[in-house]
């Protein structure tokens, strides 16, 4: 292990060298990718941005919350109590050696709230104090950069690819923002001939501030300000399991470890009681027919699970069935994210052996699976079932992590939904017609869960580019909001949000990821130069232009990606260190990644099983579409054409 370390340590210093002429996405690759410069650079990469920008706020002053204080959360409006970090609030069981606890609590034995419901995001660099409201305005951001003049497709992928990281975020990372407080809120002026104005909107756009972090004592004078997550840090299902005791006991059958089916439709969720039209879940903020998809998928993969652990363990209570299917199911969307959407989306040769690397190790799914871990390092026999390590910081998921996964421009305005067996049969539908309280109804008007599946699988999402921001977004009322409002530019308040969190400017963050300035917006991107200019400006001292005001979310959009790539290299930076931590620090995918825990049978699924199996085990009707394609996030075969030669 010491060794395998060294040599790590050795390949960071040399690839450092190579990097200040070379970024790693230039160097070559061919004609042996698992031996090329480029694909070495990953790790070493890594260990750099594992040593430089990982940073703690757990240890930032902390007060004790009065008796009975709970933190409102949107959009379930449950109350969730705000943890006192000196304190462990609920006693440690037995139990807590084998299973996830709901609210994430003893994940890590040593340090029982690391990662739980209510941690505070940590930071990948530092804080930089910013106005939120400063100029340019995120409203005229929103309209000169954003708005979609025409949709811009990336063919590469299908829209399975756009759903599915929603659903991931879901899982990782929540804000609250503070909607009980109107006095408070940001409030931005729109001149007279803003669209939002002459739609009858009103004049001022009004955005909810994040909510203050209760725990920190008022006037600290310790920077930076701190923000909760509303879930868990951890990657353990908590948007199909929810993150609290109570509602997780709500969504299980109470039979055999399930959870609940609707009982008129037996392949559906059941509808939520409170907001007509969306699904039973642990998490539905947000809701459309894509996120229903996948909730629903593996809701069933989760019930599966649990026949065939109880086909195996006929003797198990109710309790463990569900508890193990859960890590079971967790780990296997977990191995999802890691070998198949991620390599769609960083459509590169060494990013699929980096990410094979990740979850098997460099000698690959087949010795993993023939021999086992035939070493305790993350490189050679992948991260699962290796050593835990938090490397000095304790885990949480990070501010900057937040902001480089906005990547609304993949949604389309426009959705075409075909039948798997009517080839003449088309339905068209906005996004209105498909998200809120029109999910269920769309679904059933559309004919079954098979067709939508085949849509999206046959749909182009959009490219995550400046000019592509979905128009329903710039003008959306989200169906679960708890308290009349007006409609929310979704792509101001991105902006505003990166601002009011203290992410640095794009040259900054560039910067702290030890990355070159970019020097004139037409070196940023040509095409877009102008209007850059136009709203960032040129310095009043030198007349050049004022590049380093370029906020961090417009940087990325106008970054051009590499080869093959779905998102910029600036954003890939903080991917590649949080992707692994997620892994990593997560005790129930390190040391107890293991037959004791998951069963054999379990790890064995995990093993075998993959995003097509998953789907054709509950929908076989789609296998002309999916099966052969190599990745099920790629564009499926459309069944009513000839398959080609």
């Amino acid at each position: 292990m010491r060794s395998t370390n060294n040599f790590i340590r050795a390949l960071a210093f040399g690839y450092r060298i190579i990097n200040r002429f070379v970024p790693w996405h230039k160097l070559p690759w061919r004609p042996f990718p698992h031996l090329s410069l480029r694909l070495w650079n990953l790790p070493a990469l890594r260990y750099d941005l594992r040593r430089d920008n990982l940073h703690d706020t757990s240890s930032l002053p902390t007060i004790p919350r009065p008796t009975g204080f709970t933190l409102p959360s949107v959009p379930t409006m449950r109350g969730i109590p705000v943890p006192d970090s000196f304190k462990v609030p609920d006693p440690f069981e037995p139990r807590d050696l084998k299973y996830r606890r709901a609210d994430g609590t003893y994940n890590d034995l040593g340090s029982p709230r690391m990662g739980s419901e209510c941690s505070r995001y940590g930071r990948n660099m530092p804080y930089e104090k910013r106005d939120p409201l400063g100029e340019p305005s995120p409203r005229e951001i929103s309209n000169r950069l954003m708005d979609r003049d025409s949709f811009k497709a990336a063919e590469s992928l299908n829209l399975l690819a756009a759903a599915w990281i929603q659903f991931m975020v879901h899982d990782w990372a929540r804000h609250t923002p503070d909607v009980f407080d109107g006095r408070n809120r940001f409030k931005i002026q729109l001149p007279k001939e803003d669209p939002w104005v002459s739609s009858g909107f009103g004049n001022t756009m009004e955005i909810e501030r994040t909510l203050p972090d209760p725990t920190r004592p008022k006037g600290c004078p310790a920077r930076p300000p701190t923000f909760l997550c509303d879930g868990t840090f951890w990657w353990d299902g908590s948007e199909i399991y929810g993150s609290d005791p109570q509602m997780q006991q709500n969504l299980r059958a109470g039979t055999d470890g399930k959870l609940k089916m609707d009982k008129d439709h037996k392949d559906r969720l059941p509808e939520h009681p409170h907001f007509p039209g969306l699904d039973l879940t642990g998490f539905f903020g947000g809701w459309w027919v894509g996120l229903s998809l996948l909730h629903t998928l593996f809701v069933r993969e989760h019930n599966a699970i649990c026949n065939m652990l109880k086909a195996q363990h006929p003797a198990w209570d109710d309790d463990r069935l569900f508890e193990t299917a859960r890590l079971i199911n967790a780990a296997l969307m977990a191995k999802i994210h890691t070998v198949e959407w991620t390599p769609a989306i960083l459509g590169q040769p060494v990013l699929k052996i980096g990410m094979d690397a990740n979850w098997w190790g460099v000698f690959g799914e087949q010795i993993s699976k023939r021999l086992g871990r035939v070493s305790r390092s993350e490189e050679l026999s992948g991260i699962p079932g290796s050593e835990l390590d938090h490397h000095g910081v304790p885990f949480s998921l990070t501010e900057e992590f937040v902001s480089v996964y906005r990547l609304h421009p993949l949604i389309p305005d426009e959705y075409r939904f075909h039948s798997l067996t009517k080839p003449d049969q088309s339905l068209y539908r906005t996004f209105d017609d498909i998200q809120g309280h029109n999910t269920r109804n769309a679904i059933a008007m559309i004919g079954s869960m098979e067709d939508c599946f085949y849509s999206f699988g046959l749909a182009h999402p959009g490219a995550v580019t400046l000019g592509n921001y979905p128009h329903f977004l710039r003008q959306y009322i989200p169906p679960e909001h708890p308290l009349p409002t007006p409609r929310m530019d979704v792509a101001s308040i991105d902006i505003l949000r990166d601002r009011e969190r203290g992410i640095p400017p794009y040259n900054r963050f560039r910067q702290f990821l030890r990355m070159p300035r970019v020097k004139s917006f037409e070196e940023l991107n040509p095409k877009w130069a102008d209007k850059l200019r136009e709203l960032y400006g040129r310095s009043d001292v030198d007349g050049s232009d004022n590049v380093d005001d370029v906020d961090t979310m417009v940087g990325l959009l106008a970054e051009e990606p590499p080869e093959g790539f779905g998102f910029s290299d600036t954003a890939f930076r903080i991917f590649i260190v949080m992707a692994s931590r997620r892994l990593k620090s997560d005790r129930f995918f390190t040391t107890d990644y293991r037959p004791e825990i998951y069963t054999q049978a379990g790890l064995e699924w995990i093993n075998d099983n993959g995003f097509e199996s998953v789907l054709l085990r509950h929908y076989p009707r789609l296998g002309p579409a999916v099966q052969g394609l190599g990745n099920p996030f790629h564009p499926w075969r459309n069944v009513h054409e000839p398959a080609p030669e």
